[in-house]
């Protein structure tokens, strides 16, 4: 899961773009990148870390510019390098720049195409990059010197036939302006806002409203699936739907997990979905175990916190803040790696004893994933005296890979996948363990936008909206992870010995 943002504006635009990155940190803690045009030409700057460690202040001046793009990341594959932070850019045509949030699941397919038809070079194994030549492909076919913004509308058009899986992307192009455009199921978010000065009309877009807010942008309205959308230079705006037969399917796991409660995505408040998942599940928590003699609900924060307060209403119990979370330490979900994962929750999380002491509680988190968390969390509730714990999970369980740029692609990792809820709940050391059912999950997420007739669940009932991913496909994305995985144990070692024969030296 990746965020974005791109800004065309009236005066330099280094500062917002930033600022909109920083409040997009919670979709990826990898890298981060800014690449914006001045005098016809990139100024980039982009590495690992978090925003305010990438860029400095000799960083942030050289980033001149009134229009340009950012991108922060985590990787899909569990694997951190720094060649593969984004933007990436092309030379042709024009000057191309693009950032990515989502996964491509045909990018064997088209790496091969890129290399044997449109004779353009790949340099990283990233499927954003060949986003980027792809259009830069597309964009060529043009044969025009200036592009019209029905030039722009044809390539993207194009994009859409050739790619398959989730994307949601903004390119600069150098001499024109910035185009936006999303897959043709809208799985990966992406909204525009407008901000209105004495110079004229300056747009944003970005993979939250919450990117908006924070530079003072209006929210103007989501991006369509399989629309484009075009700003030039000058600050004018087209728009066109460029996919045959779309269909709004976004990926449930945003409300669920991913997104900011204060974001409002494809009309549908964060905030108030995470809420109603808490609703839902309350009464089923009173229906199912009417006979538990449950004393308190307490959160895992941060995510969960809306919906547990709402099943203690349903409930009727007390609702406690049991566990302090040390703030400077990232979302353990999206950190590389299943041992780093490991290590951080007790450094991430504390109990307060009192709150435990003698009580049968109530744990409520967003969902479970490998298990590693619940099952140490479950283990703190105890060590802090409490007589029995039991857990609630506000998604249903999660038993299939993702390939939508979510970092779950092997099944062998999910703990619910091939089990009941019995075999989880004694794997992670539950007494009782309860799970939203998918049904409930859409009514609540759907609650402020019905028009929304479905969405992308494959995490939770392994039909993948796309319609192209079979077990072979599956096999190979986990053969992949193995393979990077060794790669980067292998790197780090070979740095750790590097390292102690510096030191003999």
């Amino acid at each position: 899961m990746c965020g974005i943002v791109g800004i065309v504006g009236k005066t330099p635009v280094g500062q917002a773009i930033y600022d909109g990155l920083t409040v997009l940190q919670h979709r990826g803690q990898d890298a981060a990148g800014i690449v914006t045009i001045h005098n016809n030409t990139f100024r980039m700057r982009k590495g690992n870390g978090l925003v305010k460690d990438v860029f400095h202040t000799r960083h942030m001046l050289r980033l001149q510019g009134n229009v340009g793009i950012g991108h922060i990341r985590y990787p899909t594959a569990g694997t951190s390098s720094s060649s593969e932070a984004q933007p990436f850019y092309a030379n042709s045509p024009f000057g191309l720049s693009l950032a990515h949030n989502g996964n491509l699941t045909n990018a064997d397919e088209l790496k091969d195409w890129l290399y044997t038809e449109a004779r353009r070079h790949v340099n990283t194994t990233s499927d954003s990059e060949l986003l980027l030549n792809i259009l830069g492909h597309e964009l060529q076919q043009t044969g025009h010197i200036s592009l019209t913004p029905d030039d722009i509308f044809t390539a993207v058009a194009n994009v859409h036939k050739r790619v398959r899986g989730a994307y949601a992307a903004t390119s600069l192009i150098i001499g024109h302006g910035m185009v936006a455009f999303r897959d043709p199921y809208g799985i990966r978010p992406l909204v525009f806002g407008k901000r209105e000065t004495a110079t004229g009309n300056e747009y944003m877009v970005a993979s939250e409203s919450v990117a908006l807010d924070a530079n003072d942008f209006t929210f103007v309205r989501n991006v369509a699936p399989g629309e484009a959308i075009f700003f030039t230079e000058d600050g004018q705006l087209h728009s066109k739907q460029c996919a045959e037969n779309p269909q709004l399917n976004p990926c449930i796991f945003e409300y669920v997990y991913f997104a900011r409660p204060d974001s409002t995505i494809d009309k549908i408040s964060v905030y108030g979905s995470r809420v109603e998942m808490g609703r839902m599940l309350g009464k089923k928590i009173a229906k199912e175990w009417a006979d538990e003699d449950i004393d308190v609900v307490i959160p895992i924060p941060e995510t969960s916190c809306d919906s547990a307060l709402q099943i203690a209403q349903t409930l009727n119990l007390p609702y406690r803040q049991g566990f302090v979370k040390n703030r400077y330490i990232g979302r353990t979900f999206i950190m590389p790696g299943q041992e780093q994962r490991r290590k951080s929750v007790r450094r991430k999380l504390n109990a307060i004893n009192a709150e435990f002491a003698g009580k049968n509680v109530l744990l409520v988190d967003d969902s479970i994933v490998r298990g590693t968390t619940s099952e140490q969390i479950i283990e703190m509730a105890r060590s802090a005296g409490a007589k029995k714990v039991y857990f609630a999970s506000a998604a249903p369980e999660i038993r299939f890979p993702n390939v939508y740029g979510i970092d779950m692609p092997s099944a062998n990792e999910l703990i619910a996948h091939g089990r009941d809820v019995d075999d989880i709940c004694q794997l992670i050391g539950a007494d009782k363990l309860i799970f939203q059912s998918i049904e409930d999950l859409k009514a609540a997420v759907t609650l402020t936008n019905p028009s929304i007739k479905d969405f992308e669940t494959s995490v939770f009932n392994g039909q993948y909206i796309t319609k192209d991913i079979d077990q072979a496909y599956l096999e190979r994305l986990d053969a992949l992870r193995s393979n990077e995985t060794k790669e980067t144990s292998d790197k780090n070692a070979d740095s750790i010995i590097d390292m102690y024969n510096e030191g003999a030296e």
